[in-house]
């Protein structure tokens, strides 16, 4: 580069390392933050630490994944290392086949790799958790280690074991003696690569784990439904660990330099990583335990398995609970109705689901539930009589509620008119005033509804010609107002105020309500979906027993209370749900968290397969439609 130039290229440097780095910076400064948002500091607050320190979810998943990553880095850096001297002595035509098969797997996509693990532990009926983890963290870093390896042996002269066996050395001694620490700048750099791979690994690992085990890659996905500060707190933690590493890796090397010979330097070089990652593992599962608390409690040493929508329990309900009864708790997230059943199907067994209405009514239809025993049960007096023998599950012989709602339009009052959703319900989404400014949820179920109240139909309709002119309605839409398609994110983009209005599930309106008050929401007359999500024991589920004890909880003051206010659904529990509506309540005044319930228009999902099956297909035309607008 000309002299002329190197200005340029310093400031192009220093911007590349600032877009890299102030994301980090931010997100260390808002772990520190005493509100829930990141675009406003409240004020400083360990208050977020102290949950992730509390939670024992979140530090399960940093020792899962640390205790994966070095145990996975150990044993692929043996194993690599070893396979590579291997190859170096064999026949070139198996040495290039082999080579090969060692660059497919980094070749390959990880989805395709991920699925494959998945139907060969599904086939061997191997039980997913932290074993089949950590087998497939093994397989996918040891092509790692081979490849970093192998340029560093091909550079040896190829005598150099003969010689040193001439010498009198044993061919192990020759190996570990000479071979050895000529290559060791690979094997670092091959064990550096598998540790950074395994440390990242989000794919292969949701689709192998089971049992509730979880690395932080996946916890991080579970809690990004909605902002959780919890996430910085945890993510800073990570940044700090591995700062910590690296420092000790680059520093002490060079530290012990001034105080060895140089023969002991290179055996104590090849420690430190050894050593830092021991300390972080040991540091880990301090932490755990301080979590783990003994005494004599009503199911101490018993474990309850749920299955749950991700952020849809409160900071305190689970740790509550495992302190008053002494059980451990272990959750697992669904991402929808559809992957919770698939599960189910499978026969992977759960204590608890909370699955929506019209999954309750297939899963009993199915024969997947057992019914509750409501002697055990002194909750259901305090739920609300709206959410109780609803048509799912009349005289809720299979399911306690949980949470509850509508769906919907979440809109910006600067931007629009209270008098054009009056006027025009949902067809408000027809109306090219706004177009280019609406967001859509990428729901079939919440999309169709929306399309079949605007036309004046039932969201059960399973008359064809009605659906084809909810499909025809919902092509108009995305061709003709350039809608944004999205899911969860509706919820931060809202109430960052990014566009005018979009539909949006009652529970995510009251907290996009709460963080801007310039947001409303508007129910149209025509009707809306009043969904319900509630807790359920699967026929297969190994603690009823405790299950019971849960529901009992959740549904009690103090728990629904916790789950309420903090994910902002509205409770079940009749005085939760006046409380925090209430005056002084934490949702006083935000329409959205109290549902309607005197609107005739307003129906319950009922499953139907082939109507559902139907609906599908349109939907997947209705998206192809809006990428063809774009």
């Amino acid at each position: 580069m000309k002299k002329g130039n190197r200005p340029f290229g310093k400031i192009l440097m220093i911007l590349m390392i600032v877009f890299f780095y102030l994301p980090i910076v931010y997100m260390i400064i808002f772990s520190f933050n005493e509100g829930k948002s990141l675009t406003s500091f409240t004020g400083f607050s360990l208050r977020w630490y102290q949950h992730m320190l509390e939670s024992n979810d979140m530090m399960e998943s940093l020792y899962t994944t640390f205790s994966v990553a070095i145990i996975a880095t150990l044993i692929s850096t043996v194993v690599g290392t070893i396979a590579a001297i291997g190859l170096s002595k064999s026949k070139k035509i198996i040495r290039d086949i082999m080579e090969q098969v060692d660059n497919l797997p980094l070749m390959n996509p990880e989805i395709v790799t991920a699925i494959g693990f998945m139907l060969l532990f599904i086939t061997f009926k191997v039980e997913k958790g932290y074993v089949t983890m950590l087998l497939a963290h093994i397989a996918f870093c040891i092509p790692y280690v081979i490849l970093s390896v192998m340029p560093k042996i091909r550079s040896l002269d190829p005598n150099l074991a003969d010689a040193a066996m001439d010498l009198g050395a044993t061919p192990s001694q020759a190996l570990v003696k000479v071979i050895v620490p000529q290559i060791t700048p690979g094997i670092i750099s091959g064990s550096l690569i598998a540790f950074t791979m395994s440390v990242d690994d989000f794919i292969i690992s949701y689709f192998v784990t089971g049992g509730g085990v979880k690395n932080l890659s996946i916890m991080v996905y579970t809690m990004s439904k909605r902002v959780n500060p919890s996430i910085n707190a945890i993510s800073t933690l990570v940044v700090v660990i591995i700062t910590v590493v690296l420092v000790l890796i680059n520093v002490a090397p060079a530290f012990l330099a001034k105080r060895a010979k140089k023969d002991e330097i290179k055996g104590r070089r090849m420690m430190v990583p050894a050593v830092a990652a021991i300390c972080v593992v040991l540091a880990i599962v301090g932490v755990r335990g301080l979590n783990n608390k003994t005494s004599s409690r009503p199911y101490e040493g018993q474990t309850l398995y749920v299955y749950n929508w991700g952020e849809y329990t409160g900071e305190n309900i689970l740790r509550d609970f495992e302190e008053e009864t002494g059980a451990k708790v272990v959750m697992e997230n669904f991402d929808s109705n559809e992957q919770m059943y698939i599960k189910v199907a499978n026969g992977e067994a759960y204590d608890i689901l909370v699955p929506s209405d019209y999954m309750i009514q297939r899963l009993i239809q199915e024969g997947y539930l057992q019914k509750l025993d409501h002697s055990k049960l002194d909750c259901m007096d305090k739920l609300t009589d709206d959410v109780k023998n609803l048509p799912y599950d009349p005289g809720n012989e299979y399911s306690v509620p949980y949470f509850w709602g509508t769906v919907g339009i979440v809109y910006d009052k600067n931007k629009v008119d209270i008098r054009d959703l009056e006027r025009e319900g949902y067809n408000i989404f027809l109306d090219e005033k706004y177009r280019g400014d609406i967001y859509l949820y990428d729901s079939e179920r919440d999309a169709f509804m929306m399309a079949l109240k605007a036309l004046g139909y039932s969201m059960n309709t399973e008359n064809s010609q009605e659906l084809q002119e909810a499909f025809d309605w919902l092509v108009q839409c995305v061709q003709t107002m350039e809608p944004e398609i999205v899911m969860d994110e509706i919820i931060d983009n809202m109430a960052q105020g990014r566009k005018a209005l979009g539909l949006i599930y009652s529970g995510d309106a009251t907290y996009v309500m709460d963080e801007n008050e310039n947001m409303g929401y508007y129910l149209p007359e025509t009707g809306t979906n009043l969904w319900s999500d509630a807790m359920v024991i699967p026929k297969n589920a190994k603690n009823p027993e405790l299950a019971h004890a849960f529901i009992n909880y959740a549904s009690d003051y103090a728990g629904a209370y916790d789950n309420s206010s903090y994910v902002g659904y509205t409770s079940a529990n009749q005085e939760v749900m006046e409380d925090l509506s209430g005056e002084g309540g934490d949702f006083e005044g935000i329409n959205a968290y109290i549902p309607r319930s005197d609107n005739e228009m307003d129906e319950v999902f009922v499953y139907n397969e082939a109507t559902k099956k139907e609906i599908s297909n349109l939907w997947s035309k209705v998206k192809i439609a809006a990428s063809n607008a774009d």
